[in-house]
């Protein structure tokens, strides 16, 4: 038997609710989940949006995060096992001027709407909520910075952004009995993202931040582990070693499902 997961369950019979399903890394996840054979319901805040995800097979949830008993709804008509939170709501060039408001934005999602989406899960009953944070946020000490590391940071500007990824880790990580994992990306980049290429001492490709996401529904223990390419800032060799990541992990057919959630 697996340590979490019954052997005799398949990944067909697993149902994964994708909160996010339309952004930068919840269109690398959609082709990698379907391709597995997950049943994926994914959620996007426009109705227009929805055809996209039916046409690559996911079942669509148009859904405000902020409406709690909207939400409340969605899990307990679906039932989901799993929770993949990819929510985000942040300006797509990360300009310092649109980022002033997006911060603003994104600390909402990820206090508030990260509230709504434990709450729901737990009472519907999911067993697992993977759900991503941020690895180049560590405060200042000793490199490489490993998962019990604190985040935190000297910029007061980044200040918001530190602690509604720490409320959103505490909301992930301590909702028993449901089993909490904390994906801590480096600075995006690749298809859908700010920059092609890798920009910053801690990064890691949309694709192979994805991957992590689908190898951490059925591997790891419950707890945070860095996702990032190699680098001397963060450590990822717990992803590695406990979920058998590779930060080479590249999908060549990526599906367009639109810019934003």
């Amino acid at each position: 038997m697996h340590k979490y997961f019954s052997v005799e369950r398949t990944q067909m019979s697993t149902t994964v609710f994708l909160a996010g399903a339309t952004g930068a890394i919840g269109r690398q996840l959609v082709p990698l989940l379907i391709k597995a054979g997950y049943r994926v319901f994914g959620t996007t805040r426009l109705e227009e949006r929805a055809g996209h995800l039916r046409e690559v097979g996911v079942e669509p949830v148009v859904l405000d995060v902020f409406d709690s008993s909207a939400v409340e709804t969605a899990f307990m008509r679906i039932k989901p096992e799993i929770l993949i939170h990819q929510l985000t709501d942040l300006p797509k060039d990360l300009s310092p001027e649109a980022m002033v408001e997006g911060k603003v934005r994104n600390a909402r999602v990820w206090n508030e709407g990260t509230g709504n989406l434990i709450r729901a899960a737990k009472k519907a009953g999911t067993r697992r909520a993977i759900a991503q944070s941020l690895a180049w946020l560590y405060a200042p000490g000793p490199v490489p910075h490993r998962e019990e590391d604190l985040l935190g940071v000297v910029d007061p500007e980044l200040r918001i952004v530190v602690e509604a990824a720490s409320s959103l880790e505490h909301a992930v990580l301590d909702s028993p009995p449901i089993q909490g994992v904390v994906l801590r990306y480096g600075l995006l980049y690749g298809p859908g993202t700010s920059s092609e290429e890798p920009v910053g001492p801690c990064v890691v490709h949309v694709q192979a931040a994805a991957n992590a996401a689908v190898l951490a529904i059925e591997r790891g223990a419950p707890g945070v582990y860095n996702v990032v390419d190699d680098n001397t800032f963060a450590s990822n060799e717990r992803a590695r070693r406990a979920l058998g990541w590779n930060p080479a992990f590249r999908r060549r057919e990526i599906l367009s499902l639109g810019q934003h959630p």
